[in-house]
């Protein structure tokens, strides 16, 4: 088992305590809360997120409200699952509620901290959706966020990466907070000291085999010439203030020149968005890419450059598909619509809520009962002519041609039994219903903006 302590010997802290005055403060900037709020804390034992379940509980218990600590076994290390029961009992004795989140399944063999960071937030955000828990906490202090700043910047990442983590990320069914990202981790664990609650040394935290371990190991050591993590957290910031005001600029455009459609695609106004400077263009269309890819990340590198150049040399431009969508003219001068070719295939809906299929339409169906399970998966061309030999009236829908292959259509081994976007269902099949279907992309054509914190 990893070690607890208590911030003796070489832990010992030399910041002061957070008081519970400074803790409303630093939430008070993430108002409103509801009348009495119900929070979650992602808790992993150590000392930062120790210090934000004590004082979040107690903030919450201030306002009527509660807070649960959410802990995720990751299944990794042995001694993980004990780790966490003596986070819980440790928790219990302030009253402080407390559920375990686990990740099944098979790991993977490279990428682990990234794939296991991934797992982490999808199980914290599931929670909290399934709890209808609005509000998620996280601890990141301001030596993470200096740490995320060398290691972006050894990457190589633009200015938008620089920023770094916001103190509020948006998201469909929960807010993620970081109220820390101005405090350092001295603090915290004064916090700690000054309770006396022990808190749990994650060994993982001492590998060098990881990059973060060694960029925190190079701050330490460059904080005795003065190149102090606040320092390096400030320059963060300032990049944040970037990125929110071009943002801002960004999300104008977007109102202005694009228009969206329901069944999945968008429609640029390019003779409008010509008028823009060539780094807004650049925004406004990955902005695009992402919102109808479904995907969390938008293509970057010399195939985005060529494709602007095509787009403002206003001529000539026949299409091109990239970042799992295709680019062509069309409607209002540029049409964006998903790739078939790249949508998910053969996602089987469940019983018991709604599917995210391809990261972005939500759809919700009624399993059949007895009956081997139908699929979703894109129409594709041989599904469109499928469809359209049944009812050719259907050849006249506005849906644009290259965008009907990617609309979701539930299949079974016949062929196609509904695609709702066209209120089509084959003849003699039993009723199929989407109870649910919107488009919902994992990530929408605009935000609500990046956060300074």
């Amino acid at each position: 088992m990893a070690a607890a302590s208590r911030a003796k010997g070489r832990l010992r802290s030399h910041g002061a305590a957070l008081r519970a005055g400074e803790f409303a403060d630093l939430l008070a900037s993430f108002a409103p809360f509801e009348p009495h709020p119900e929070i979650a804390v992602a808790v992993s034992g150590g000392a930062d997120s120790m210090a934000l379940a004590t004082l979040a509980a107690a903030w919450a218990k201030a306002h009527g409200g509660r807070a649960v600590a959410l802990t995720v076994d990751h299944g990794l290390r042995r001694e993980s699952l004990r780790e966490a029961q003596t986070v819980a009992r440790w928790l219990a004795a302030r009253n402080v509620p407390h559920r375990l989140l686990r990740w099944r399944g098979e790991k993977p063999k490279s990428g682990i901290q990234s794939a296991a960071r991934e797992a982490r937030y999808r199980l914290l955000r599931d929670w909290c959706r399934d709890h209808a828990v609005l509000h998620l906490l996280l601890a990141h202090t301001m030596d993470d966020q200096a740490e995320t700043f060398l290691l972006r910047l050894e990457r190589g990442s633009g200015a938008d990466g620089l920023a770094c983590m916001p103190a509020v990320a948006e998201g469909p069914a929960v807010r993620l907070l970081r109220p820390f990202l101005a405090v350092p981790k001295a603090r915290l664990i004064a916090t700690l000291e000054a309770l006396g609650q022990p808190w749990i040394e994650d060994p993982s935290n001492q590998a060098e085999r990881f990059a973060r371990v060694r960029t925190r190991r190079l701050l330490s050591a460059a904080a005795a010439c003065g190149f102090a993590s606040r320092r390096v957290a400030s320059t963060a910031s300032a990049m944040a203030r970037a990125r929110a005001a071009n943002e801002k600029t960004v999300a104008a455009w977007l109102v202005r020149v694009c228009s969206i459609n329901p069944a999945g695609y968008i429609e640029a106004d390019m003779a409008t968005l010509r008028k823009a400077p060539r780094d807004i263009v650049r925004r406004v269309l990955l902005r695009c890419l992402i919102c109808v890819s479904g995907s969390d990340y938008a293509p970057r590198g010399d195939r985005l450059e060529r494709l602007l150049d095509k787009l403002l040399a206003n001529g000539g431009f026949r299409g091109q598909t990239l970042g799992g969508c295709r680019i062509i003219p069309g409607g209002k001068g540029l049409l964006v619509c998903r790739e078939w070719a790249k949508a998910e295939t053969r996602a089987v809906p469940q019983s018991g809520g709604p599917l995210l299929w391809d990261g972005r339409f939500w759809i919700g169906l009624a399993p059949r009962r007895g009956r081997r399970q139908p699929w979703l998966g894109p129409l594709g061309e041989t599904g469109w002519a499928e469809v359209v030999r049944a009812a050719p009236g259907l050849r006249q829908c506005p849906i644009p041609a290259p965008a009907r292959p990617s609309l979701p259509a539930l299949f079974d081994a016949r062929g196609v039994v509904a695609v709702p976007h066209l209120g089509y269902r084959r003849n003699g099949a039993e009723r199929v219903i989407f109870p649910a279907l919107a488009w919902r992309p994992r990530n929408p054509l605009t935000s609500a903006g990046f956060s300074v914190a």
